[in-house]
């Protein structure tokens, strides 16, 4: 397939990166029915160590098999697939070549007290495994978020020297940020600017809410409008270096069809490169969920 103008400008903005870096950005870019658009959408299935395989699988039991995940990224034509080391390593025959894999190299679970998360992948695994990108989480605003920084710092210097790019989930909690203010526009936007200061050539954030936390940004938002989710999305596109670094936003927990749908056009409207769609996809019966990621799809190619 012909790289796209608009698959082109996009990698123009990787100024520093080489080429092995820019092919798999291109390959994600360039994949399934979103392919040359600009737009993604990405399956995640970490779930399992962060919340649990009954918690996340038992709602759709086929769903417990990584190779049924790794299938329906590829019949949704979906543009990438992320998951931790054994999940990938599960299909990793079976399914070479026919979709980008993201490998998620750190890890956390739900007895966990602190927000931090441990290793566990590697860049040679990355390697070995032939994915197109690293993934990895950093908690703002954490007691050990300077920890996860100067990992990610180490771990994507390594992946861009052999060709790999690199995807931050930066989900702010922890420290002095209450969970109130976990979702605040000012602090989404101040997550997803980290994360794009740290190197990453695409940043994951949650959708944010209206709600101004930080005392200090309150002035800097004065007379901002961020009555409409679209707009807020154009925020946080605006953080990470006005639209030169790719932002896809979180599907979060299951939600209703609706909900997702509109979502996405938010995500659309507001120059959001796509989603980041885990739960509210395999959590629902396959068909259902194809039927949910094909409608997605037209949502961005702006076709409903």
């Amino acid at each position: 397939m012909t790289m796209t103008p608009t698959v082109k400008a996009i990698l123009d903005n990787y100024e520093s990166d080489n080429p092995g870096v820019k092919a798999n950005l291109a390959r994600i870019l360039m994949q399934g029915k979103l392919g040359g658009t600009g737009k993604l959408i990405i399956l995640p299935v970490d779930q399992g160590f962060e919340h649990g395989p009954a918690r996340s699988f038992s709602v759709n039991a086929p769903a417990y098999d990584p190779h049924y995940h790794f299938q329906m990224a590829i019949d949704a034509g979906l543009s990438a697939f992320a998951a931790p080391l054994g999940m990938i390593e599960a299909g990793a025959a079976t399914f070479a070549g026919q979709i980008p894999t993201i490998l998620k190299v750190n890890s956390s679970n739900s007895w966990s007290t602190g927000a931090n998360q441990a290793l566990t992948g590697g860049v040679d695994d990355a390697l070995r495994l032939g994915c197109s990108a690293i993934g990895f989480t950093i908690y703002p605003g954490s007691d050990d978020c300077f920890e996860l920084m100067e990992e990610i710092k180490e771990l994507s210097a390594e992946a861009k020297s052999v060709g790999i790019a690199t995807v931050i989930w930066s989900y702010p909690r922890g420290g002095d940020l209450p969970k109130s203010g976990e979702l605040a526009l000012d602090v989404g936007a101040y997550a997803a600017h980290m994360a794009a200061l740290l190197g990453a050539h695409i940043i994951k954030v949650k959708l944010p809410s209206d709600h101004i936390e930080q005392k200090d940004a309150k002035k800097a938002y004065e007379g901002f409008d961020g009555s409409t989710q679209a707009k807020r999305v154009a925020h946080v596109r605006q953080a990470c270096f006005n639209g030169r670094r790719i932002v896809v936003f979180s599907g979060g927990a299951a939600k209703g069809a609706d909900a997702v749908y509109q979502d996405a056009r938010d995500i659309r409207d507001g120059g959001g490169n796509g989603s980041i769609i885990g739960r509210n996809t395999f959590q629902r019966e396959r068909g259902e969920a194809l039927a949910m990621l094909e409608k997605l799809v037209r949502i961005y190619k702006n076709e409903e």
